[in-house]
C-alpha cells in the first residue's frame, strides 16, 4: 500500500526540538508532536518546502541546527509562480499578516503537489476554520483538491 503524503509545516518541526514549555498546551503539543513523530510519521511519506528550511534556519544557531537535522532526509518540494499565485490568493482572501506571508505559501505548496495532508500547529493562519473555509472554497472554484488540514495529534492514528 502506498504512503500517503504529509506536508510538515515549521512549528511542528519547532514543537519537536524546542526545549519543554512551562505552559501547559504547548507543552502537550510538544509531546503529542514527539510521540507522532516516532509513531506517525514513519508510515507517512513527508514533505517540506523551501520556505519550512528557510524559517526553521532562523534564530538560535544550535537550535536551527537541530531542526535541520530532524528534516535533512525529507524531500524539499519545488515552489512554481503556480504556487505563487496560489499564495498570494490564498494571502488576499485570508487576509494572513505581511509577516506571516509565509504561511499562505504552505497552504499552496501541500496543495498544489496534491499532498493527502499538511500538519501544523498554527491555529491563527493555517488551522483556523475561517482558513480551512476560504482555502476550501478558493480550490473548490479552480477545480482543485484540499489537503486535509491537521494538527499532529489529529494524524496520530495512521
Amino acid at each position: 500500500m502506498e504512503k500517503q503524503s504529509v506536508y510538515i509545516e515549521t512549528t511542528v518541526v519547532s514543537y519537536l526540538t524546542a526545549r519543554p514549555s512551562r505552559d501547559l498546551v504547548v507543552a502537550a503539543h510538544q509531546q503529542v508532536t514527539v510521540e507522532w513523530w516516532e509513531n506517525a510519521l514513519p508510515v507517512l511519506e513527508p514533505f517540506v518546502s523551501p520556505i519550512v528550511i528557510e524559517e526553521i534556519s532562523r534564530g538560535d544557531e544550535v537550535a536551527a541546527k537541530l531542526r535541520l537535522e530532524k528534516i535533512a532526509d525529507f524531500p524539499i518540494l519545488e515552489i512554481t509562480g503556480e504556487i505563487g499565485e496560489l499564495a498570494d490568493l490564498y494571502f488576499e482572501k485570508i487576509q494572513i499578516p505581511e509577516k506571516a506571508r509565509g504561511d499562505a505559501y504552505h497552504l499552496a505548496i501541500a496543495t498544489s503537489h496534491g499532498l493527502d495532508f499538511l500538519v501544523s500547529w498554527n491555529f491563527t493562519h493555517i488551522l483556523g476554520a475561517h482558513v480551512q473555509s476560504a482555502i476550501q472554497n478558493i480550490n473548490l472554484m479552480r477545480g482543485i483538491s484540499t489537503p486535509i488540514i491537521c494538527t499532529p495529534e489529529e494524524l496520530m492514528e495512521v
